[in-house]
């Protein structure tokens, strides 16, 4: 019993650490940081959330872009084919702890409002990037970030210009044999994307979030999730055809011309990212499992 007594406050830390949130997105090697959960707000182009827990059930309205997100004060200025990361931390700022589950990236128009003015709940999204297992491995991607990696991805090279949300997401399946197990950390970044190009997504590609998935879905309920010989089903729309040059001008998708808002501000700076979509390493820190 007494041992039990002793275990169980460093258990609980444990587990609450295990509970995060987007600490740091950068584009084209320009870093912003995000707010913690609940912390007294400073500008940045991260929709800041009120709690680090997880989300459960598919159906959350927190599936938009965290519980309780609430507008950043800036938007980061972005091209086509800009590489982008993001920096996952726990709660208590150390190391990722989850390593098992997809990471997820989606996109979605503002039309002529900035982001930082728009209502997320009318939101429409299109999948521009998912990893699952790392090549050749049974390993998760989503593991890299134990140990100080941030997940990767690229702006589709031929985005029309326009005001847009960039949203990732994480999904952690250590829980997923059982339906309702699996926990959603979503998060958005608030963006501008400059340039000349005419990619849209196709109607048909367009998701709602809630809406996409289901909590019977096999990639959000996963009784295989431990067989790292199963084939996994990701979860929600495929990737939008424009990511590989497909889709359709955007003169016929109703995009429109971005409108100005508040001037991006890095609020620091680090080395170019990579343009792979696959996990990059930051500086090693101490890994927590």
């Amino acid at each position: 019993m007494k041992t039990t007594s002793l275990l169980l406050p460093l258990l609980t830390a444990a587990y609450v650490s295990a509970h995060g949130f987007l600490s740091t997105f950068t584009i084209n090697g320009k870093a912003f940081k995000g707010n913690v959960p609940s912390g007294n707000p400073a500008p940045s182009v991260i929709r800041q959330i009120i709690t680090p827990e997880p989300n459960k059930g598919a159906k959350n309205p927190a599936l938009t872009c965290g519980p309780g997100s609430t507008a950043g004060l800036l938007i980061a200025d972005a091209n086509p084919g800009d590489a982008v990361t993001f920096d996952w931390r726990a709660a208590n700022l150390s190391h990722w702890l989850h390593n098992t589950g997809p990471m997820l990236t989606y996109m979605a128009s503002c039309g002529s409002t900035a982001c930082d003015k728009f209502d997320i709940s009318k939101a429409k999204w299109f999948k521009v990037h998912q990893i699952g297992r790392t090549s050749g491995s049974a390993d998760w991607a989503q593991a890299d970030l134990m140990i100080g990696g941030v997940a990767n991805a690229t702006i589709p090279s031929t985005l029309a210009p326009g005001n847009y949300l960039l949203r990732h997401e994480i999904i952690a399946l250590h829980l997923a044999t059982s339906i309702g197990g699996a926990e959603f950390y979503p998060a958005c970044a608030q963006i501008r994307v400059g340039g000349s190009q005419t990619g849209a997504p196709q109607p048909r590609e367009l998701v709602s979030l809630p809406g996409a998935y289901s909590d019977s879905d096999p990639g959000i309920f996963d009784p295989s999730v431990f067989d790292a010989n199963a084939k996994y089903v990701f979860p929600g729309p495929a990737i939008a055809s424009l990511v590989s040059g497909g889709g359709i001008p955007a003169s016929r998708s109703g995009a429109t011309t971005p409108t100005k808002s508040v001037p991006s501000q890095a609020s620091s700076t680090s080395k170019p990212a990579s343009k792979s979509c696959k996990i990059k390493n930051r500086a090693a820190g101490p890994s927590h499992v």
